[in-house]
């Protein structure tokens, strides 16, 4: 029997999820696009394949093929079992048991056991790990297993997202043996062993990742493709050209420049759909001017007219963001910016307003610096903002580009920074991972919003076993931050990606997740 596992209490750092981009040059291996072989374009190259160790959402999208966790998702974003064929939680939602399967098995063929999931949940949280998601088991109090098919996970408050946190990559089990036996070294082809559909075969850096069928795993009779290649294409036009030649079957996304012309060309191909995330301007709420001046804050929040920029700026099916949590997400209705029913019009009225009443006039500009990280995308928004915060309010930014690494660490420093281009993309299907990250002892909090109010509500929503009395909670507490102008939500991303007509299986889902176990290719005709 496993002893229980006191969890330490470590709350992770995920605010940079959708921002990590590690970039890599084209590789110029040629796809075999016969047979049973997946092509798929990774815009980056994944950073890590020790579940431990990636943040990126590349990375995560190679590891959903290689591993499997408790629980899992459906083609269009179920909650289905994984690796636990079933789970009861306790009436009080403080205790859930989840039963192996029998059949779970390692690519060595070794047997998949509860204590392998314990293992791995004890190196997430270990400090000397210094896992990225270490605080996603923040809640959790105990971790047992009294069996090789039982697991017991004790939590110090009910935590209702706790199965869609358990489909993570950074929540899948390890196999001791082959860490002791590989070291840090166990996460490499040849050596990784894998539970999920697919085994890591070969990994060229900057050219492609190649996994192939993992004969061992307890669903193997129902995956179709026997072998997946991950291609490294940092260009989006790039990716676009293999795919137009047929050297790749999925894109991981579609250049902004060639949007329209790609809709129009290739019609069902294209797949857009909602996504769980929002690209937001945050404030330096620790100096001023921004410091202790919602009037302010709120004007320049007014005066960006959302709707003209997904229509002409970004133009790839973004929708405007007038709240924090984006649609889509269960059991949850977004609280909306106060000023939404207005037209842009009637905003840019009461945003003068405010920034007179703010202390700011045509003679006293407010002069301040907008840091965006370097990329054509990025400056356009910020170009658009600039010139509407200028003929709004008459308000003059300063525009200032810098590599990722740099921008995050001026941010995390909060001296230079005034105004920051961020993102948050959710890391599970909740309300909670979007709130979460403003909370004053967040690390993901950027721009150091600090209220007692709703961290208070936060805590309450936290100690709910009622999911209806949760969601108003959080729902006030989405109101109370946007009555803050903490943050500019700007617009929500949609995903992207263009699908081969010889696919079949995809689904469009608010995670974006695709794994390759569920697809199959149809004979060439």
């Amino acid at each position: 029997m496993l002893t229980a596992m006191k969890v330490i209490r470590i709350i992770g750092f995920a605010a940079l999820l959708g921002l990590v981009v590690i970039l890599a040059n084209c590789g110029g291996d040629e796809p075999d696009t016969q047979g049973s072989v997946l092509n798929i374009g990774l815009i980056t190259e994944p950073e890590s394949l020790d579940a431990h160790k990636a943040r990126s959402i590349q990375a995560a999208d190679v590891l959903r093929d290689i591993g499997e966790g408790l629980l899992s998702y459906s083609p269009t974003g179920e909650l289905v079992p994984g690796a636990a064929a079933s789970w009861q939680v306790s009436e009080d939602g403080l205790r859930y048991t989840f039963k192996i399967r029998e059949n779970a098995r390692w690519s060595n063929g070794d047997a998949v056991t509860a204590s392998h999931f314990a293992f791995g949940f004890e190196r997430l949280v270990n400090p000397e790990t210094a896992a990225f998601y270490a605080g996603f088991l923040a809640d959790i109090k105990n971790v047992e297993a009294p069996d090789e098919q039982t697991l017991l996970i004790s939590l110090e408050r009910p935590t209702p997202y706790l199965l869609s946190l358990l489909t993570h990559p950074a929540t899948f089990p390890m196999h001791p043996g082959s860490l002791a036996e590989h070291g840090d070294d166990f996460a490499r082809p040849g050596k990784l062993l894998s539970n999920g559909a697919y085994v890591l075969d070969d990994w060229v850096p900057g050219s492609v990742i190649t996994l192939r069928r993992n004969e061992q795993y307890w669903n193997n009779s129902a995956t179709a493709i026997d072998e997946v290649r991950h291609h490294l294409l940092t260009q989006e036009m790039t990716q676009l050209a293999r795919y137009r030649a047929g050297e790749i079957d999925i894109t991981g996304s579609v250049p902004p420049d060639s949007f329209q012309q790609v809709k129009e060309e290739l019609g069902e191909q294209l797949h857009v759909a909602p996504y769980l995330g929002v690209y937001y301007y945050g404030f330096n709420l620790t100096k001023p001017p921004f410091k202790d001046n919602p009037r302010l804050r709120q004007a320049l929040s007014m005066a960006i007219d959302r709707d003209l920029l997904v229509q002409k700026v970004t133009g790839r099916g973004e929708l405007p963001a007038y709240s924090w949590v984006p649609p889509g997400v269960e059991n949850y209705q977004p609280t909306l910016l106060s000023y939404a029913p207005m037209t842009q019009q009637e905003r840019n009225a009461v945003a003068r307003q405010l920034y007179k009443e703010a202390g700011y006039s045509d003679e006293n500009p407010l002069k301040f610096e907008l840091r965006y990280n370097t990329s054509d995308s990025q400056r356009r928004v910020a170009v658009a903002v600039q010139a509407m915060w200028k003929d709004v309010l008459g308000a003059e930014a300063t525009l200032i580009n810098e590599e990722f690494q740099v921008l995050i660490a001026n941010v995390r420093k909060r001296e230079l920074t005034q105004v920051f281009r961020s993102s948050w993309i959710g890391d599970y299907n909740d309300a909670h991972t979007f709130l979460s990250v403003l909370q004053q002892d967040s690390p993901a909090n950027q721009p150091a919003y600090a209220s007692k109010e709703f961290d208070s509500l936060m805590s309450l929503a936290a100690d709910q076993v009622d999911l209806d009395r949760r969601r108003l909670y959080l729902e006030e507490a989405e109101r109370l931050l946007l009555a803050d102008h903490a943050v500019i939500p700007i617009y929500f991303y949609v995903s992207k990606h263009l699908v081969s007509p010889r696919i079949d299986g995809w689904g469009d889902n608010v995670l974006d997740y695709h794994y390759s176990q569920h697809l199959s290719l149809k004979a060439a005709e």
